[in-house]
């Protein structure tokens, strides 16, 4: 029982600190006009061959479902960060990419998030830094 205990306190505890540290993300990429969930969305889009992924590797990639990536990416293609694109290979796969305005707001907030997230782990050693990334990699 102690155990499920430890498993469940170690569970409660990770969303507790996921939230708050989403919350400090986002309060500090406002300046951007974005969200951290927006930026997750344009970070795995910068990083993928040609800046497209399908929608569905998309949402995949950031942990959302079909319906809720289509959500998100509405309003960020209204104000042109993202576009659709079209698939030279199967015309029924819905695209999406980066636009030039949102590489550049990319990278302003790609600066903005290093510098959270080194002030973010700061109470840890470069050492224990290394281990819990080893850890959360294996769960």
């Amino acid at each position: 029982m102690e155990t499920t205990n430890t498993a469940l306190g170690l569970v409660l505890q990770s969303a507790l600190l996921w939230s708050e540290m989403v919350k400090k993300a986002d309060l500090q990429l406002s300046v951007h006009g974005i969200s951290f969930t927006e930026f997750c969305i344009l970070h795995r889009l910068h990083e993928a061959p040609q800046q497209r992924l399908s929608r569905i590797e998309l949402a995949g990639a950031v942990s959302l479902s079909a319906s809720g990536i289509t959500r998100l990416l509405q309003p960020m293609e209204k104000i042109h960060l993202v576009e659709k694109a079209l698939n030279p290979r199967d015309a029924r796969v819905s695209l999406v990419q980066l636009t030039d305005t949102g590489q550049q707001i990319y990278s302003e907030a790609a600066q903005t998030c290093h510098f959270f997230a080194s002030q973010f782990v700061a109470p840890l050693t470069s050492r224990q830094q290394e281990t819990l990334s080893e850890l959360l990699l294996r769960l």
